[in-house]
């Protein structure tokens, strides 16, 4: 298939700005046994059964964007892709080196500092499209003290509305189970639910597993090439428990559904069991889907509506049939609902081969 397969019209307007009054207040639209059925996000509750695993990325958003400027005198705006993990990867907390992605208007090289308050930064080289940063204390530490939390380019705000909202957006662009810090993009799958919603679901016999990966800025960059084996994918560290391995088996066996929450949960599971069982384990992936793609884990995923031509879109179409999602797309857009990080959420069985 080419990159022009994923493409759709979507009107500006349909991009949400703001988050829903409360998490469950979005709309959901569900591609189950073939057929679009519209609803609202508390329909879940109905749609999911006792014995169903819901699988979620517990990885918390940092405030990965920095403004600083060059030892040279020029700005420059900086943004986290991911720390660079010490021997021991637990202790990526303390890491002091990262990798990220500096817009300045003329190349950094090693050596040169970089300046946020009265803080250097030192740039120690290049990793392909990234600059390796030293930071003069543990990445995540200064970044919770001078960094902003970096919203994706989509959602374009005027300077007023934008200062009136950056306290909500603090809350409302992490998950209610966000734990661990990497993230410099929510999992925006879970931003519908509520405490009271798992609470309302685990209540219902469905049962709950987290795993992390670390959404890196890469999410947003844009498919270049219209053949879709020349793109290489970014890299994203995961971590799978093995008390979550044994879950899902369990699940399995007795015949429920593992239900992704998210995108990213679908990247980690599959890649996961790319060499054939689903193991235990932390590392990287770049793990690209695209329809042809071998399901061996998901059964069911929530997630919502993507960029055109992105690797999402790729990915959910792989996962629902790409004529049923590209038909669903075109319907939600008729049906006026909300786009992206902060809109309206889907639910897409596994297409039947």
């Amino acid at each position: 298939m080419k990159l022009s397969d994923f493409d759709y019209d979507l009107p500006q307007h349909l991009i949400a700005q703001t988050p829903a009054a409360n998490r469950t207040d979005s709309r959901l639209l569900q591609l189950v046994g073939g057929e679009i059925v519209h609803g609202s996000f508390v329909d879940l509750a109905r749609v999911l059964r006792a014995g169903d695993l819901l699988v979620l990325n517990d990885t918390r958003v940092v405030k990965a964007r920095l403004q600083a400027t060059k030892d040279s005198g020029g700005s420059a705006e900086i943004m986290l892709e991911r720390v660079l993990l010490a021997e021991d990867p637990s202790r990526a907390d303390a890491s002091d080196e990262a990798l990220c992605q500096v817009r300045v208007s003329k190349p950094l090289q090693a050596g040169r500092h970089l300046k946020v308050a009265d803080s250097q930064i030192l740039c120690l080289g290049r990793q392909g499209e990234f600059y390796h940063l030293r930071f003069p204390q543990p990445v995540f530490d200064f970044l919770q003290r001078y960094g902003q939390l970096p919203l994706p380019p989509y959602i374009q705000r005027d300077p007023a509305a934008a200062s009136a909202h950056n306290s909500a957006d603090d809350e409302r662009y992490q998950t209610v189970y966000a734990r661990n810090q990497g993230a410099v993009a929510a999992p925006t799958a879970g931003l519908h639910f509520s405490e009271e919603m798992l609470a309302q679901l685990q209540q219902l016999g469905i049962e709950t597993a987290c795993v992390t990966l670390h959404v890196g800025a890469g999410t947003f960059q844009p498919v270049r090439q219209e053949e879709l084996s020349h793109h290489q994918m970014h890299e994203e560290y995961f971590q799978i428990q093995e008390a979550v391995v044994e879950q899902i088996q369990r699940t399995k066996a007795r015949g429920g559904r593992v239900v992704a929450v998210g995108t990213t949960v679908i990247r980690t599971l599959e890649g996961a069991a790319a060499a054939g069982a689903l193991t235990a384990g932390s590392g990287s992936t770049r793990l690209f889907i695209a329809p042809g793609f071998p399901f061996q884990v998901v059964d069911a995923l929530v997630t919502n509506f993507h960029l055109p031509k992105s690797t999402l879109m790729m990915l959910v179409s792989a996962f629902g049939g790409h004529d049923l999602v590209m038909s669903a797309y075109a319907e939600a857009v008729r049906k006026q609902y909300r786009f992206f990080s902060y809109g309206d959420a889907m639910f897409i069985e596994k297409a039947r081969v």
